[in-house]
């Protein structure tokens, strides 16, 4: 599609890509549902963290696609969504303003943030901002080092949890950190399924994700042990940390893991896509699920 066929807010909106911010969402409900179990829930804060974690997704989703075809990483053989940088649908200046208003408002939603919870606050949102930059852009890009997997688990799973966790009960727990893991492990997954399907054209442009360094094999270990980890976690928050069995609610999106677990291995090329877009539903219906799980804690 051309800009004469867009609306200046359909281009905006195909660039912040929504389909994505389910990572963005979902650690915040999850850590928000943990300090409404422990009795520290705060909605300013959790509201806050929401808003600025929804901006720093569609911040790092722009650096990508701005610094992703500067490298020349996005080219007519892509088989993921539209790029709009690359498409002609906006300028890079146009992206690259687009992305530090984005990053902008999540620092003003920081500054509360930082009110609430202190220097730790400070320390995460500087660092979430600049991996956000740094995952596709800088001198070292993270996504084209082999670390974009274990940047995703960090930020998308135990930083964002126990971040959001954090300014509403100002402490962190072994708990907390058990909360996160399946998060990370899931959004991580997202990651996975996007390099499985991307190793040729990523290979050319000399983005060495794990699945060009390792191989499409190796990738899918990956992701099963991914969805391992995932489900694993419930289970010993149930039994070693006192939570209910509501707790293990998230088994119920099994079949969801295996579908799309499933679909990794058998496809290839665009056909991907479904599982790329079915392994963020899954995070989606995993933290609604878990956050369930332990807000309802009567045995």
């Amino acid at each position: 599609m051309t800009s004469s066929q867009l609306s200046r807010l359909q281009i905006w909106l195909m660039a912040s890509r929504p389909r994505t911010l389910t990572a963005a969402i979902t650690p915040v409900v999850v850590g928000s549902a943990l300090a409404i179990h422990g009795g520290a829930f705060q909605w300013l804060p959790a509201l806050t963290a929401l808003f600025s974690s929804i901006m720093i997704q569609i911040g790092a989703n722009l650096a990508n696609d701005l610094y992703d075809f500067k490298k020349g990483a996005d080219t007519s053989a892509r088989l993921g969504p539209t790029r709009v940088t690359s498409a002609g649908l906006l300028t890079p200046r146009e992206v690259g303003i687009g992305m530090v208003v984005a990053f902008g408002l999540a620092a003003l939603g920081g500054l509360y943030l930082i009110y609430v919870g202190g220097w730790p606050i400070l320390i995460i949102g500087i660092a979430s901002i600049l991996s956000g930059i740094a995952y596709t852009g800088g001198p070292f890009p993270l996504g084209y080092n082999g670390l974009g997997d274990l940047f995703v688990f960090i930020f998308f799973g135990l930083i964002a949890v126990m971040g959001t966790y954090y300014v509403q009960a100002l402490t962190v727990t072994t708990a907390s950190f058990l909360a996160a893991v399946p998060v990370g492990a899931i959004a991580t997954a997202i990651i996975v399924v996007n390099n499985v399907r991307d190793a040729d054209t990523d290979r050319a442009a000399g983005k060495r994700t794990l699945a060009v360094l390792l191989g499409r094999g190796a990738a899918r270990a990956e992701y099963v042990m991914l969805m391992l980890v995932a489900y694993l976690a419930p289970f010993l928050l149930w039994l070693s940390f006192g939570f209910s069995v509501w707790v293990l609610l998230p088994i119920l999106s099994l079949p969801l893991a295996v579908r799309w677990t499933r679909v990794l291995f058998t496809l290839t090329g665009l056909k991907l896509n479904a599982a790329l877009g079915g392994t963020a539903q899954l995070l989606a219906v995993y933290g609604a699920l878990f956050a369930i799980g332990l807000v309802v804690h009567q045995v």
